[in-house]
């Protein structure tokens, strides 16, 4: 099928065109099947197509298929919103508006704790990913592709080195970092929030430094200002349990939802703490398709699905396939590219470099190739797109998983 109708600034990491699929394995228009690493770039936890999910929105379309929620409230709206309030692990009342994407959330978050302080300067951090609309993408720690010739974007946005032992920048350093910022750029007092993923996405599956995410909550609290935590592609399940925020033992004040909430259908969410969101003047929240109806239905059957125990038996299970296999592969000198483990639970990234430690991105490259082939979809992350991208559905079966990670194997051995 032509591409002649789509915008080349879109960039396609696989060339195939895709038909259908169910659970971890879909197939292209020709026939071809393939196992899904990529799961929709993290949209995908409880896999293609899940029973659940599936049923509720056929149910949900024969109902209401739209209705604008700040025109009239709807009940699949309402009943989502009681369910995430008792979903987040938090100990404070939380209260929260739809959205249509996480990058949606995050521009909302942004408008929330800008009416909640009066202030405008965010922090984010290298490496981030916050979205690809105009705000977000002075938030992304990176420039190219997403920052390249759109200008002058809303600001003032700072960033911070982002510190984690999968990228060697210390607790220590990230501190001295901000101490310099709040010395010699910025007056703590103008900072309207910071953002920060608990486990960073796009930049390569790092996770963060539980002491800094600590000391980072405290200078919040000093200071009275608001942190959010982006957990688009962390949350529903990814670590293992509901959201990775929990590991680091601190609560955020906003918390951005988005990618697998609503099992593949588009929606997001910003929720936290009620003062926060309720801020602003009525009407100053809202958006047409915000909590459309169908997307609520598939939400409330992911909730339906994503117990405490399912997370982490399913969490346990991917995490103990994955690095059983990696620590064999070092053990073997299966690839002479095969670099660092990042992330935590059944985030994964598995980096590849060079003999002196630089990134081995045209291996990557080379990698997702031979891997298309083999039958094994995978994304590349990371600053350099160096870092293989681990995104099974949680709901994979143990032998597609395995016939997975063997196809990667088999692939890694081939590289040059």
């Amino acid at each position: 099928m032509s591409h002649a109708t789509i915008s080349q600034s879109i960039s396609i990491v696989h060339p195939i065109s895709l038909s259908h699929g169910k659970n971890a394995e879909v197939w292209d228009t020709t026939g071809k099947r393939y196992i899904d690493f990529v799961g929709g770039i993290g949209v995908l936890n409880l896999g293609h197509c899940h029973p659940g999910v599936v049923e509720a929105i056929r149910e949900q379309a024969t109902k209401l298929t739209h209705y604008a929620f700040n025109a009239a409230p709807h009940a699949p709206y309402l009943e989502l919103m009681e369910r995430i309030s008792a979903f987040i692990p938090v100990g404070y009342p939380v209260s929260g508006m739809l959205t249509n994407s996480g990058a949606e959330a995050a521009e909302n978050a942004l408008k929330i704790v800008r009416g909640a302080t009066g202030r405008t300067v965010v922090i984010a951090f290298d490496g981030a990913f916050h979205g690809r609309t105009l705000a977000t993408l002075n938030l992304n720690g990176k420039v190219a592709p997403y920052k390249q010739k759109v200008g002058v974007l809303p600001g003032p946005v700072y960033h911070l080195p982002y510190p984690s032992a999968d990228n060697g920048v210390t607790c220590a350093e990230a501190l001295k970092a901000m101490d310099r910022l709040f010395s010699v750029e910025i007056d703590v007092s103008d900072v309207a929030c910071f953002i920060i993923e608990p486990v960073q996405g796009e930049g390569g599956f790092l996770a963060l430094d539980i002491e800094f995410a600590q000391a980072l909550r405290r200078f919040c609290d000093t200071n009275n200002i608001p942190l959010i935590a982006d957990e688009i592609q962390s949350g529903f399940g990814r670590t293992g349990q509901r959201f990775a925020f929990s590991r680091l033992g601190i609560e955020p004040d906003l918390i951005l939802l988005g990618k697998s909430i609503a099992g593949g259908v588009p929606l997001g969410a910003v929720v936290g703490r009620k003062p926060l969101l309720d801020n602003l003047p009525k009407g100053g929240l809202g958006g047409t398709y915000s909590g459309n109806p169908i997307a609520c239905a598939g939400a409330l059957a992911t909730l339906d699905a994503m117990t405490d125990a399912h997370l982490k038996t399913w969490g346990s299970q991917q995490e103990e396939a994955i690095t059983r296999r990696y620590h064999a592969w070092r053990t073997q000198g299966l690839c002479a590219y095969l670099g660092r483990m990042t992330g935590v639970g059944a985030m994964r990234g598995i980096e590849l470099v060079n003999a002196d430690g630089t990134p081995a991105s045209k291996q990557l490259t080379q990698l997702l190739e031979l891997a298309r082939d083999a039958g094994l979809l995978l994304m590349p992350s990371g600053k350099s797109r160096h870092i293989i991208r681990l995104l099974a559905p949680l709901t994979i079966e143990p032998a597609v998983l395995e016939e997975g990670l063997d196809i990667l194997e088999a692939c890694l051995r081939q590289l040059a």
